[in-house]
């Protein structure tokens, strides 16, 4: 995969959020999906994939949350919500 970006997705916080970092071993195949999709989608990173994965995962399983809502619709959609 390309080299990791540190740098916070501006799409999807703002300046309020706070931000944690997780080590997240994936799966080979996984990996090189994620590689091939990021490849042929240039303004999603593997970040913005993962946060509207979970965010998407929470939502399914019945979680109520406006701010996640935000999250995963502006990671889906490349929005922006400001306060």
């Amino acid at each position: 995969m390309h080299e990791l970006n540190y740098d916070s997705n501006p799409i999807v916080l703002n300046k309020n959020d706070e931000v944690i970092s997780f080590k997240c071993e994936l799966q080979e195949n996984l990996q090189k999906a994620m590689k091939k999709f990021v490849e042929e989608h240039p303004n999603w990173d593997q970040y913005r994939i993962l946060q509207a994965a979970i965010a998407g995962f929470l939502m399914q399983k019945g979680f109520q949350n406006r701010d996640l809502t935000r999250l995963y619709v502006g990671n889906m959609f490349s929005m922006n919500f400001e306060d």
